[in-house]
């Protein structure tokens, strides 16, 4: 039955008139049976292929009622609408639509229902008394659209038809579940939306770009979408979340404004985007509008929880929504259940995150809709400082860990919140809060180096400096080599001298002995790439001295990458191999997995130089494969691995293989603005190994293995880096063609799906991440046209690929 919590003020009368019923009818007489009454539908329905079929399933199968929930605008009516119209024919006494939303009063729900199936009026009966009456022993299916505002009431009255009429299905449009025994809640997904490195054919492809287009040429004849304007229609899609009312609705813009133009005005979506069709609902008219028709239905805390919420960036953890949300007349142990009926009224978007802990957001539009409601309320001020301060305890809690193994789980959780980290740097610089934003931006100096955000972290890091006469010493003096540090990676060796040298001044005052050995390790690179060969070997003096005066392991072990690093350089190969050698075993010690990576990065190199390119592929391997069991993988260490494999690639004779590595690195290395290679100071010049791989190339087929190097995602790299038959001294790749154009790997990812695999099954089978399968299957439906787990094992049967 309905849960007793609804605060619906009124019930429905579902067991006939009498006392205390909110409305008497007369009885009611069965019309003759008439065709369904489906509105037409005036515009065309984009995309949602996939959805539509699950649709007919369930209610052709088990399902007698299947509940489609989510935000107004998200496209729960057109869904109900074309699932119902592939259905008519199914359904042996019709498919009925019941258009709730001009209703306000409950108790007129099931009068609704009858006159939409026919049922008339008649003397001495209620309108339930005579739908039982009528659907006892027929088979329709009945479409309830907008049931949110009367829920409470079509809870009571689907629950009785189902009980009382064993034939009756139902599907239901709702911005929350009726929430009855039976029920299968379905929540509407945005449209599918481009990754940021799509290719201009998988832009044309997208629903969401597609669902533009064609409202778009609805008011100008002539739009088309072009490889000039489909960036920017992504763009636009992008950030309204794939929401369809929103981007019809910015579409209809493109009578008075370029698609440009429509993408820069989006960062007031309500103010853009108006002016729907006359006829529709007013709700419906308007973003604004609908999403006022969600707000009036909550009550006063679940408003002010949604206000509070609407200052988080890219999703939150329900501990995130604790902190941040409760307080002013909300307790700490309120936020839940608020929380839940802010996602029961879908005004909140919940799903899995990492281990299986829920992590929540909203839509964009539904965000800036609650921002606009903070900054009414006055407390805006107060939300954000909680929002940046909390985010500022999770770095800080994390900075420990990234130093040890739990490294790629807390890089993974950074990288997930890493917009809510941007938002209360933004905020503490924007509020001079600078203090709180230095130690923020230090606290996360190993995640901008990890993940390749280089030119961010060292700008949010300058930022902080600059404001930051009053912080603590120790706060500084970490901001100042963390600058240094991601300033010597972009090149910019005069300026990373001068934050370098700052703050081993600074640590050598605190007597810090962690801080002087990073910080004189990171100058020691910075000298060596300027070239000043006196002043490396001073420094390397002063790092013997503090190796014996040094009692902290982890400061000793970090000297040690310093001199072998400096033997290296020098060409002392065997004296290096033995300091890095035991750098790696105390850092394995002390489970410093990312000191232990850069370690290997040196012996690797070291092999390199040696001639030991059997021992060098060995290493390199080792890191890789680890590489590949990691969803969150540092980009850095993937593109310095890509470079070495290039090189081990061009000294066996492999000039394709080397070519598709350099393109995978160099993408890798624009993307994350990364100046500095590693070997540029090293005794062998590697680059002449490479060129010599490419002069022996034949120019198209370089130019054709540079373009597949260079399409390649950083998990695509890591899968090549390791594909059987590509590692060195092993035989070509395998040149079997599989039918539809379906690589190897995808192959690979489709037998799994044809054995029933999941997701997260065939990626811990395959050592990849959840995210790369579905890129794979997603590009498996495109080539195999299909939409479906289902549609693709049967393809993969019939074309022997089992």
């Amino acid at each position: 039955m309905a849960g007793s919590s609804r605060n619906t003020p009124h019930r429905c009368d579902t067991s006939g008139s009498g006392p205390g019923s909110p409305v008497a009818f007369p009885r009611m007489r069965v019309a003759e049976r008439v065709a369904s009454n489906l509105p037409a539908e005036l515009t065309s329905f984009v995309g949602r292929g996939r959805e539509v079929e699950d649709l007919e399933t369930l209610l052709e199968g088990e399902a007698r009622l299947v509940t489609l929930t989510g935000p107004g605008g998200c496209g729960k009516t057109r869904l109900a609408l074309s699932a119902a119209s592939r259905l008519a024919g199914g359904f042996e006494d019709g498919v009925w639509w019941v258009e709730l939303a001009p209703l306000s009063d409950p108790a007129l729900v099931p009068q609704a229902v009858a006159s939409a199936i026919g049922v008339r009026e008649a003397p001495g009966r209620s309108p339930t008394e005579a739908l039982l009456e009528h659907l006892e022993s027929r088979e329709p299916l009945l479409v309830l659209d907008n049931c949110e505002h009367l829920v409470q009431c079509c809870a009571d009255l689907v629950d009785t038809l189902l009980r009382s009429c064993p034939r009756v299905r139902v599907l239901a449009t709702s911005r929350e579940t009726l929430g009855i025994v039976g029920e299968r809640a379905w929540l509407v997904p945005s449209l599918a939306l481009p990754g940021q490195q799509s290719s201009i054919e998988e832009m044309m492809q997208s629903e969401a770009i597609n669902l533009f287009a064609e409202r778009a040429r609805a008011v100008v004849s002539t739009f088309e979408l072009t490889e000039h304007n489909a960036p920017a229609v992504a763009r636009v899609c992008r950030m309204l979340d794939g929401m369809p009312l929103a981007i019809e609705l910015a579409a209809a813009r493109v009578r008075v404004l370029s698609v440009g133009q429509i993408s820069s005005r989006l960062q007031d979506s309500f103010a853009l985007l108006s002016g729907g069709s006359r006829t529709a609902l007013p709700r419906q008219r308007t973003l604004k509008a609908a999403i006022d028709w969600s707000y009036e239905l909550l009550s006063e805390n679940e408003r002010i929880l949604l206000g509070r919420l609407s200052v988080f960036a890219g999703g939150w953890t329900l501990e995130a929504a604790e902190a941040v949300g409760s307080g002013g007349g909300i307790g700490r142990e309120e936020v839940l259940d608020l929380l839940a009926h802010l996602v029961d009224k879908s005004m909140v978007v919940s799903g899995a995150g990492a281990e299986g802990a829920l992590r929540y957001g909203m839509l964009e539009p539904v965000r800036q809709y609650g921002e606009q409601k903070l900054e009414e309320s006055g407390e805006a001020a107060r939300v954000r400082k909680r929002h940046a301060e909390y985010y500022l305890a999770l770095a800080e809690e994390a900075e420990p860990e990234l130093k040890g193994a739990g490294q790629a789980q807390w890089l993974g959780r950074l990288e997930r919140d890493r917009g809510n980290l941007r938002s209360a740097l933004g905020w503490s610089s924007e509020s001079g809060n600078a203090e709180l934003g230095l130690r923020l931006a230090g606290a996360l100096e190993r995640f901008w180096w990890a993940r390749g955000h280089l030119s961010e972290g060292r700008r949010w890091l300058e930022m902080g400096l600059a404001g930051s006469g009053e912080s603590p010493a120790a706060a500084r003096a970490q901001a100042l080599n963390e600058a240094g540090w991601l300033a010597l990676w972009q090149d910019d060796l005069q300026r990373a001298v001068e934050f370098l040298e700052e703050s081993l001044d600074s640590f050598e005052e605190l007597e810090d002995e962690r801080g002087i050995a990073t910080s004189l390790t990171n100058l020691g690179h910075a000298v060596l790439h300027q070239d000043d060969k006196e002043r490396l070997k001073a420094l390397s003096r002063e790092a013997e001295t503090l190796r014996e005066r040094f009692v902290d392991r982890w400061a000793i072990a970090e000297l040690l990458i310093f001199l072998g690093m400096a033997a290296l350089y020098e060409g002392d190969h065997q004296r290096a191999v033995a300091l890095l050698e035991e750098s790696m075993a105390s850092f394995r010690d002390l489970e410093d997995t990312q000191r232990v990576t850069i370690c290997v990065t040196y012996l690797w190199m070291a092999a390199l130089e040696g001639g030991e390119h059997d021992r060098a592929a060995a290493l390199l391997e080792e890191d890789f494969r680890r590489l590949q069991r990691l969803e969150i993988k540092p980009r850095i260490q993937i593109y310095d691995g890509l470079m070495g494999l290039a090189v081990l690639a061009a000294l066996g004779g492999r000039r394709a293989r080397a070519t598709r590595l350099c393109g995978a690195a160099e993408t890798l290395r624009e993307a994350i603005n990364l100046s500095l290679l590693i070997w540029d100071h090293t005794p062998t010049n590697f680059e002449t190994q490479l060129n010599t791989a490419r002069s022996r190339l034949e120019e198209t087929a370089w130019e054709a293995a540079w373009a597949e190097g260079r399409a390649m995602s950083p998990e695509e790299a890591v899968d090549y880096a390791l594909s059987e038959g590509e590692k060195p001294g092993s035989s070509p790749p395998s040149t079997t063609s599989y039918p539809a154009g379906l690589s190897a790997r995808e192959v690979e990812v489709l037998r799994l799906v044809a054995k029933g695999l999941t997701n997260p099954q065939i990626a811990k089978e395959l050592f990849i991440s959840p995210r790369t399968v579905d890129r794979h299957l997603n590009s498996v439906y495109r080539k195999v046209g299909v939409s479906s787990r289902v549609a693709a094992a049967r393809f993969a049967t019939e074309h022997d690929l089992l």
